[in-house]
């Protein structure tokens, strides 16, 4: 099975190249990821100058449609049988935690993974133990991702959306243990007032689409 790595990013300039960096890293190295799409939900910094130099697809939105529909239109644009979403905010991305997420997809052990933050930092670790369901890396098959409806709507939601149609599906989960990788957190990226206000977005999101 072959594999395109989709990136959504909103105002990740800062980021997104150390992240390109461990993807086409992995492209050379595991010739099962074929393409890699950046999808630039709306920026208004340099995101899309940066994603540019690095020679991979761009998809660009005019505006900023929340992440639902920025993973529909890179999943849309995808040529291949299956899809790797990984979040453009990422530290500690190497290219062997790539094919490990890819691994239970292809050889059919699994429907769905989950990748799941170990040995980053404590606060992200904690809050992917306490809800792995919404982690933004995972991989799937194009098809099944597209049997969900009305994705484009569920903003930061949608990583709940596709784990609990999974879930309904009866489909097989794994989770993949992501060691050494964390995140830039919204309080970092925004400031303490503005990242918990973007935090709280996130969460009344999420809580929006448990019963999706």
């Amino acid at each position: 099975m072959d594999f395109t790595v989709i990136i959504p990013v909103f105002n990740e300039a800062l980021t997104i190249g150390k992240v390109l960096e461990a993807v086409l890293a992995a492209k050379e190295q595991d010739q099962r990821i074929k393409e890699v799409i950046v999808v630039d939900d709306g920026s208004v910094d340099e995101t899309w100058q940066v994603v540019k130099a690095y020679g991979v697809t761009l998809v660009r939105l005019e505006v900023n449609k929340g992440k639902g529909a920025a993973l529909t239109a890179g999943v849309r644009a995808a040529q291949t049988t299956g899809v790797l979403f990984i979040d453009g905010d990422l530290i500690g991305l190497t290219p062997r935690h790539l094919s490990q997420l890819i691994d239970p997809v292809a050889d059919g052990s699994a429907r769905m993974t989950l990748g799941i933050f170990k040995s980053g930092r404590i606060a992200t670790d904690l809050a992917q133990q306490v809800a792995p369901d919404i982690t933004g890396q995972r991989a799937m098959r194009k098809d099944d991702f597209l049997l969900v409806k009305g994705l484009e709507r569920t903003r930061y939601g949608v990583d709940i959306a596709l784990t609990n149609f999974a879930h309904k599906m009866c489909w097989p989960i794994k989770k993949v243990p992501l060691s050494g990788v964390t995140q830039v957190m919204k309080e970092e990226k925004y400031g303490l007032i503005k990242g918990t206000a973007a935090r709280l977005r996130m969460y009344l999101d999420i809580l929006r689409n448990i019963r999706v």
